[in-house]
């Protein structure tokens, strides 16, 4: 128990998110270059119960008991969550639970099969990704499973804009020199409209890649490029919300359980758990002496992760 949540997470669009994490460490569909959490070790598209299902309800029920202040329950961690054959159970029973909206980060891998779109069905928000305008840069970016190809994720993709009556919020991840010029942007703003998305949201790289040549698009060069979709289009900010208030205390096994799905600052473990910087920096440095943290630099920041494998 008390493996398949982590969080609250300090996130860029969520506010304070609660992750739900259903696969083990990088089980997923893709190998994607900018990917801050290293090389996928488990690339399928086999769905399966990968964690178990009752597990995972059980501590979402204690985890709720104790929680205030969260603003998303979201499904994603350290791989792809639609590989879990059980998702569209647990939302659904997160519904009954709680009041707290339901949220679906998926790289939309595996929305052109039915059992997918009908899981998903029962969310609040689901926010698929687009990085890439053809089969092409598919392969470059995304490196698939082979059973994968672009026409039949953006045929699924468009598929579920037609059906789902939630919220879709559209990521569109560019890369310098790869898919950050006009001309790829144009071709993918093009894309995006077939799928009617609320938004279009544009990110970048912002904490150390898988692949030292993912390079970040300037801030600048985004909020151009956002001028290009039809509709809302936004620039995600670099970093999270403003600090809330430190009210929680958390323990090391907390901080790692975070650490271990995503890279992140001392600022951001301050924020998503809600406790002070001391106890943060505390931490950090107690972790980062017995050898099971690791530290690295992206954009004049230094990230902390897991390391543990």
């Amino acid at each position: 128990m008390g493996t398949h949540l982590f969080g609250p997470v300090p996130s860029r669009r969520l506010g304070r998110s609660l992750g739900i994490d259903l696969v083990p460490f990088k089980t997923c569909t893709y190998n994607c270059i900018y990917c801050q959490l290293g090389p996928t070790t488990e690339r399928t598209c086999e769905r399966k119960e990968w964690v178990p299902y009752e597990e995972v309800l059980e501590e979402i029920r204690e985890k709720l008991r104790g929680q205030s202040g969260v603003d998303y329950l979201t499904f994603s961690g350290s791989g792809e969550p639609t590989l879990h054959s059980r998702i569209g159970e647990l939302i659904r029973e997160i519904k009954q639970i709680t009041s707290v909206p339901v949220a679906v980060l998926t790289n939309g891998s595996l929305l052109w099969k039915e059992d997918v779109l009908d899981a998903l069905m029962a969310a609040d928000l689901v926010i698929p990704s687009l990085d890439a305008p053809d089969e092409h840069l598919f392969q470059r970016v995304n490196r698939p499973h082979a059973d994968l190809s672009f026409e039949q994720v953006l045929e699924g993709t468009v598929r579920f804009g037609e059906r789902f009556k939630g919220r879709i919020w559209l990521e569109v991840f560019l890369l310098a020199g790869i898919t950050g010029m006009e001309s790829e942007v144009r071709r993918l703003a093009r894309l995006a409209r077939s799928i009617h998305p609320e938004c279009v949201q544009l990110l970048t790289v912002t904490r150390p890649p898988q692949e030292e040549f993912a390079e970040p698009v300037s801030r600048e060069h985004l909020k151009r490029f956002a001028c290009l979709f039809e509709g809302v289009s936004t620039v995600v900010p670099e970093t999270s919300p403003a600090a809330w208030d430190a009210r929680f205390s958390a323990t090391r096994e907390q901080i790692l359980e975070l650490l271990e799905r995503r890279p992140c600052t001392v600022q951001d473990i301050c924020r998503g758990l809600g406790i002070p910087r001391a106890e943060a920096g505390k931490y950090v440095e107690d972790l980062l002496g017995r050898g099971r943290l690791k530290s690295s630099t992206c954009n004049g920041e230094r990230f902390y992760s897991a390391d543990a494998r």
